[in-house]
């Protein structure tokens, strides 16, 4: 089928791309920026530059297009105050676009609903998944607690605070449970989405192998480097101070770590497992396998999908020789 992947060069988008190209499938990249150099010529990927804030730019990225991917987000863009609006705006373009353009379907990556009061990031990640579901081509969204990866914002966090920290305190909100997820494992599970039997939009949580306390991965990851942290209980410490705090350890974008820490306020775990019964490809990798991964990875200078974050010419020849 011919699949358009908005978001292409971000940090999902960017394994994605290759992994459909594997399957076989007639790949249309979208970004908002011009595509990387070279990236034109590479092999079962048709770039094009659109932007889904922009409704005028969309009919001619979906022409043709049975199957869109939707992986873009406004929160790390320099006017954050009104993300929220933007994001909305951009689902209901992409919602009528698809109508307009006679595509099958709509594949959308969003965030596991928290179980106490979401942050803005998360509250942002819903309405866009309501939107897109509630529009005229059946949806499916699939949420995911953090993604487990290289380039993944969520996990330089989290690999900053573990390798950095010469003292470990320890907040409330760091004993919020999550099940985290390996990349690889929401590429697997991103490619059988535009396959799954679908009469209408639907949701899925996509739950990673085991459900750890944020506290928990901070060890583990500073184990995978021989570090042992002394840690202090603070609970006075709350996620804003926390936020704050971040600019000390973290060279994360500060907004983005900010709105992270926050969603950590409440539990981040799944209602069920049903899409991995759906679709018979269940997580592999452990957090533990996945962390090990991402740090590898990052000490050669590589992303996990294979290009984005290694660079343009090694984007190129990832493509040119399908992997």
């Amino acid at each position: 089928m011919t699949v358009l992947v908005l978001g292409a060069t971000g940090f999902v988008g960017g394994a994605l791309v290759p992994a459909l190209v594997r399957a076989g499938e007639r790949v249309r990249a979208a970004s908002r920026r011009p595509p990387p150099r070279g990236a034109a010529e590479s092999a079962g990927v048709e770039w094009i530059q659109c932007d889904v804030r922009v409704a005028s730019t969309l009919p001619r990225a979906m022409e043709g297009v049975e199957c869109v991917y939707y992986l873009v987000h406004s929160m790390g863009d320099a006017n954050r105050r009104e993300f929220r609006a933007i994001e909305r705006r951009s689902a209901s373009n992409v919602a009528r676009a698809a109508a307009a353009s006679g595509c099958r379907r709509i594949v959308y990556l969003g965030g596991v609903e928290p179980s106490g009061v979401p942050s803005e990031h998360l509250a942002s990640r819903l309405e866009v998944g309501a939107i897109l579901r509630g529009g005229e081509v059946p949806a499916i969204e699939l949420r995911a607690a953090m993604i487990i990866g290289n380039g993944s914002a969520s996990w330089r966090i989290l690999r900053d605070l573990s390798l950095r920290l010469p003292l470990m305190l320890l907040p409330r909100w760091l004993e919020s449970s999550s099940c985290p997820i390996a990349l690889e494992d929401v590429v697997t599970a991103l490619l059988d989405a535009r396959r799954v039997p679908l009469d209408a939009s639907r949701w899925y949580d996509i739950p990673g192998p085991e459900a750890l306390r944020a506290r928990e991965m901070l060890m583990l990851v500073g184990d995978l480097r021989g570090r042992r942290i002394p840690a202090l209980r603070v609970p006075f410490l709350t996620p804003r101070l926390s936020a704050g705090w971040l600019k000390l350890v973290s060279g994360a974008d500060y907004g983005v770590a900010r709105e992270l820490v926050l969603g950590l306020r409440g539990h981040l775990l799944p209602r069920d497992d049903v899409y991995w019964q759906l679709t018979g490809h269940p997580p592999t990798r452990s957090f533990r396998e996945a962390a090990r991964r991402a740090l590898e990875t990052e000490a050669r200078g590589e992303g996990i999908g294979g290009w984005v974050a290694a660079g343009e010419e090694r984007l190129v020849a990832t493509l040119g020789r399908g992997s």
